[in-house]
């Protein structure tokens, strides 16, 4: 997407926007490639059974991944943008109050699967525990704000690609010598100690020293009073996205987990285009809104048009790969994901339109609309699966799923404030903003 000048704008502050977003294209792009070809060795060899035993306890932990974050991870970019000066101390309460509460979700984790799982004892309790500890070692990702607050995206990149290939390369030999489920069980804790050191290792590379960070107790209620809407519309959106597979498993058992996991991958592996995208570039968009405000919302209107081509291009193009996709790279057990795939995959459109429109609520302090919507999506996706899994099986998970996602994108037509935003998106999706721009050309 081409931005023209805009008065008062730092253009060469701009370009390195630009390049950032090419540094996460990069590190995505790389990572996309390396987990799918991993993920498909790893279902082959485990058979649909074992790979929706092995899916299962991250995506049952991932509610409790995401209250352990505290919504911090955006919120203190933001605050290093402000007071780059405050950087240890905001990095050592922020890393503080992380830890801290991902050691609380282990044993929450373990009296919630205990009072839910019922008569189920396809997964052992102790899966369980082994992912909710990435809690803990998820703490240290906050280096991640670091880097982006300072739009160094070449150091994700290079921790996020490198952590990949050596986590590529332990599950291949995980299956070279014939290894037992429980040692690939340890590889999503493993998975995540990886990145964390990564992390860790590109920090202390750059000259900073995590000696020098700071816990300060007012900050941190700060940095909670300020963050918890954040934290809970990130429970809310991992209960919308990951509820379907839980759903799956607990109406049509494990074996349909393993068919319906590779499914998501596929077409969730996609969802790193516009975060990268809306990462990178929020702050141009901020800037334009305080120098234009018409250029501002001209800019938001552009990133919806191309989320929505960008999109769009990949549903279609996995539709028509899906059948070759299951018949080339995946054993006979597996086939009925294809069709499930050219479903799934149409709901990433509306992810794209999300993560647009979410920046345009961060830049107008409307947080609290982010978690009305995701809400929203949640109890949708919950209902319909309840109703339509069970009789439609996968097929009915996958359209729960697909209108959830559009429930929440455009839950931002019910609110005054928001309705306009929220008819651009419509634009977009119907492409009429696109033919209006091509006409005028």
């Amino acid at each position: 997407m081409k931005f023209p000048v805009v008065p008062g704008f730092d253009q060469q502050a701009f370009t390195l926007y630009l390049k950032n977003t090419g540094w996460l294209f990069l590190a995505r792009v790389g990572s996309l490639g390396i987990k799918i070809l991993a993920g498909i060795a790893v279902a082959n060899y485990l058979g649909k059974t074992a790979n929706g035993i092995l899916n299962y306890p991250l995506v049952f932990v991932t509610f409790f991944l995401a209250a352990a974050a505290l919504g911090l991870d955006g919120f203190v970019v933001r605050e290093l943008i402000s007071e780059p000066e405050k950087k240890n101390k905001l990095l050592g309460t922020a890393f503080r109050m992380r830890l801290v509460a991902g050691i609380a979700i282990i044993p929450l984790a373990w009296l919630a699967y205990t009072v839910f799982k019922g008569s189920n004892d396809d997964i052992p309790v102790g899966y369980i525990l082994i992912a909710s500890c990435i809690g803990i070692t998820q703490s240290l990702s906050i280096i991640d704000s670091y880097f982006q607050s300072r739009v160094q995206g070449k150091y994700v990149m290079m921790v996020q690609v490198m952590g990949n290939l050596l986590s590529a390369a332990i599950k291949l030999i995980l299956i070279f010598i014939s290894a037992p489920l429980i040692w690939f069980i340890w590889t999503l804790l493993i998975d995540a100690v990886i990145l964390g050191l990564g992390y860790l290792i590109a920090y202390r590379a750059k000259g900073n020293n995590t000696q020098e960070w700071k816990y300060e107790g007012s900050l941190a209620r700060y940095l909670l009073k300020h963050s918890w809407p954040l934290a809970f519309s990130a429970i809310l959106v991992t209960v919308y996205m990951k509820i379907g597979q839980l759903m799956v498993e607990s109406f049509l058992g494990v074996s349909a987990l393993g068919v319906y996991s590779t499914v998501v991958n596929w077409s969730e592996s996609w969802y790193f285009i516009p975060v990268a995208i809306v990462t990178s570039v929020f702050p141009a968009i901020m800037n334009a809104r305080r120098d234009d405000p018409s250029r501002y919302h001209k800019r938001l209107t552009d990133m919806y048009d191309l989320m929505v081509l960008i999109s769009m291009s990949i549903a279609v193009l996995m539709s028509f790969a899906s059948t070759f996709i299951y018949q080339y790279f995946y054993t006979a057990e597996f086939a009925e994901g294809a069709k499930i795939l050219t479903i799934h995959i149409w709901a990433g459109v509306f992810v794209f339109l999300g993560s647009a429109s979410g920046q345009y609520l961060i830049a107008e302090g409307y947080t609290r609309y982010s978690l009305y919507r995701t809400g929203a999506g949640a109890v949708v996706n919950v209902v319909l699966g309840f109703f339509w899994i069970p009789i439609y099986g996968l097929q009915g998970a996958a359209f729960a799923t697909l209108i959830a996602y559009f429930s929440a994108t455009f839950f931002i037509l019910f609110f005054p404030e928001t309705r306009k935003q929220g008819i651009n998106m419509l634009k977009s999706l119907f492409l009429i903003s696109l033919f209006q721009k091509i006409a005028k050309r």
